[in-house]
């Protein structure tokens, strides 16, 4: 009985060690660790708190309890839980904040983009007009330099068409050829400006008697083109020559035998104007028609 009775007490004694070093590491922790508000503050966290100090003393076992109880395991582990969490909020946000950034970021380079489209767009429009407007500006030289080289040129008349119909002694009917020569000519001119018609008679014998043969037929010739073909009045100049000489490219000068009148049909530059006038114009309109 005694025997066991002294085995006992060690045994007992011993057991009951665990359960003082339990308490005692954290009473004596408190006692051995000054408050954190006294410690120094020279690093701080991503979380803008203290990190973790690790307690001075480990109580009777040390680092390793091998006695250790859940309490005492949960009262060791809950702040560096808590730190994790609040490293794992402050990760989330970060990450959050990261999106956000390069969401507006995208948004940004988006709407640069659709804007330098949108210039280029306009640059193309403007060089598109440019081109049109110095188009435009030669098509307007090109007519002046056209109107002044015309209305230098308006009395300059060069000779175009030439016929030449023939009359018997003492006639001033016209022929038939004749006629047919002149509605070959008046066709030739119908719709047409910046032309005249010169008429010129010619007739045998001496003096006023020749000039007024002569100024007779031409007066036919005149007669048969304003009424047969509407001529214009105004555009058809008459002479009669009388029995002037006639200059002859294979001989000098000499007077004619029988009658004949001269129908030249000149022409200047007011013509070639109205078709370049109305050729650029058109030109111009088919570049403004939308496509």
């Amino acid at each position: 009985m005694n025997i066991r009775l002294l085995v006992t007490f060690p045994l007992a004694a011993v057991l009951s060690f665990p359960a003082l070093a339990q308490t005692s590491p954290s009473s004596s922790q408190d006692q051995s660790n000054p408050p954190a508000a006294t410690q120094p503050t020279d690093t701080a966290t991503a979380t803008g708190k203290q990190p973790l100090q690790p307690p001075s003393r480990e109580g009777f076992w040390g680092r390793v309890n091998p006695f250790a109880r859940k309490t005492y395991v949960k009262r060791q582990t809950d702040p560096i839980r808590d730190r994790v969490n609040e490293l794992d909020d402050l990760t989330a946000a970060n990450s959050k904040g990261i999106k956000d950034t390069d969401a507006r970021a995208q948004a940004g380079i988006k709407l640069a983009s659709d804007k330098a489209d949108q210039a280029d767009q306009h640059a193309i429009d403007a060089g598109n007009k440019a081109t049109v407007a110095q188009q435009s500006a030669q098509q307007a030289t090109t007519r002046i330099q056209t109107v002044e080289t015309v209305v230098g040129n308006i009395d300059q008349y060069k000779a175009s068409n030439q016929t030449e119909i023939r009359f018997k002694p003492g006639q001033t009917v016209l022929s038939k050829n004749a006629k047919d020569a002149l509605d070959e000519m008046a066709t030739s001119v119908q719709g047409q400006r910046g032309y005249i018609i010169e008429v010129q008679g010619f007739s045998s014998g001496k003096g006023q008697v020749a000039i007024q043969n002569s100024q007779k037929m031409a007066e036919s010739v005149v007669r048969y083109m304003v009424l047969n073909h509407e001529i214009p009045v105004y555009r058809i100049y008459l002479v009669g020559m009388g029995n002037a000489p006639v200059e002859n490219a294979d001989a000098n000068a000499k007077h004619i035998s029988g009658g004949r009148v001269e129908i030249s049909l000149l022409k200047n530059d007011l013509e070639q104007l109205s078709s370049n006038s109305s050729g650029p114009a058109t030109t111009t309109d088919q570049q403004q028609q939308p496509k």
